[in-house]
């Protein structure tokens, strides 16, 4: 931590966003296939994961990083769903207070949110955000062997926030 506390803000002087406590940019890929089921099944394909609502919210564009405290919320309006109701919340965290301030914000445990790490712990390519998380908030489901609910959420530039509501149907 005295390290961390040494580095120079990155954005105006006096700011708290540090190369500490924001992601780095990396290179990434990863994709995701998406299918009706009947076409999957007839594939032989594994069911991982099935799409129960998504949701894209303006905030304001000076604002950056909120995005998802307005986004969870209205996924899981349209997935019929409450907060309680969810097992794991991947939220991408461009920067730490962005994210902390999104969970703050819900009320959501700590210990549901990104239990295998973030966009910090893992990087942040741009581009591969979606297909990261969902890749992370399904096998991290499946690990855990029974039916639930995850979230998948991000920030999006000027002013956006987007979210995702999955269900793992279990083993």
């Amino acid at each position: 931590m005295k390290i961390l506390a040494k580095l120079p803000p990155a954005f105006k002087p006096g700011g708290s966003t540090t190369a500490g406590n924001s992601s780095q940019v990396s290179d990434g890929a990863a994709a995701v296939l998406v299918a009706k089921r009947s076409a999957a099944v007839q594939r032989g394909l594994p069911i991982l994961g099935v799409l129960r609502s998504c949701a894209v919210v303006g905030v304001p564009p000076d604002i950056m990083g909120i995005g998802p405290a307005v986004a969870i919320p209205e996924a899981l309006k349209k997935a019929g769903l409450s907060k309680e109701d969810i097992e794991i919340f991947e939220i991408n965290e461009a920067f730490a207070s962005q994210a902390r301030y999104c969970v703050d914000k819900l009320g959501i445990p700590m210990e549901k949110v990104n239990p295998k790490g973030g966009a910090i712990a893992l990087g942040h390519p741009l581009g591969c955000t979606g297909a990261r998380q969902i890749a992370t908030l399904l096998h991290e489901l499946k690990r855990r062997g029974k039916r639930a609910y995850g979230v998948i959420s991000m920030c999006i530039g000027t002013g956006m926030g987007a979210a995702a509501v999955f269900e793992y149907p279990g083993p």
